[in-house]
């Protein structure tokens, strides 16, 4: 009977320290967070959402597929399915498509000043003043192309960012980065 007892409290005090060990759950917030963790940041709404967080937050409650965001492409989805318990599917061609990062790059000579670029911008990686030349941040610049089309003289456009910081257009012309703005 002893023997008994001794097993059942032993049991007991077993059970009490792996229910200590275990995690407790994740909240929505700290979900929410690690998803956008993931995301890449361009803020271009081409999910369909505003920007990379409303993109997790849908992500989190169940609301959107993993496949919505052409600028994150398989590499993204890969991790958001592990994340997310999901399988691996291509990017949703209805949101765009997977490519190489690109920048935006505003012609000088063309640029009249009008700051419509600037507004655009959800990551204010473009800087001038009214009535004057604009020029992109480089490395700030998350390559969302929404300040394209608001330009009305058509000066801006998006070249293919290789690390270190050209810019390389269609035709191949690499276009050196200016080292101070």
């Amino acid at each position: 009977m002893t023997g008994l007892i001794i097993v059942l409290i032993v049991a007991v005090l077993l059970a009490g320290l792996l229910g200590l060990q275990t995690e407790p759950a994740e909240s929505h917030e700290q979900k929410v967070g690690r998803i956008d963790a993931l995301l890449p940041q361009t803020q271009c709404g081409q999910c369909g959402y505003e920007g990379c967080r409303p993109y997790a937050e849908a992500l989190a409650a169940g609301k959107a597929d993993i496949n919505q965001c052409p600028p994150g492409g398989r590499n993204t989805i890969r991790q958001l399915a592990w994340l997310l318990d999901r399988e691996v599917i291509p990017v949703n061609p209805q949101y765009g498509r997977e490519g190489p990062k690109k920048v935006a790059f505003i012609d000088e000579e063309v640029c009249i000043g009008c700051v419509k670029c600037i507004q655009a911008c959800p990551v204010d990686a473009i800087v001038g003043a009214p009535k004057q030349l604009h020029t992109v941040i480089t490395e700030e610049c998350t390559g969302c192309e929404l300040c394209v089309e608001p330009c009305p003289v058509d000066c801006i456009d998006m070249l293919v960012y290789i690390h270190g910081g050209k810019r390389i257009a269609a035709d191949l012309n690499i276009i050196p980065v200016p080292e101070k703005l």
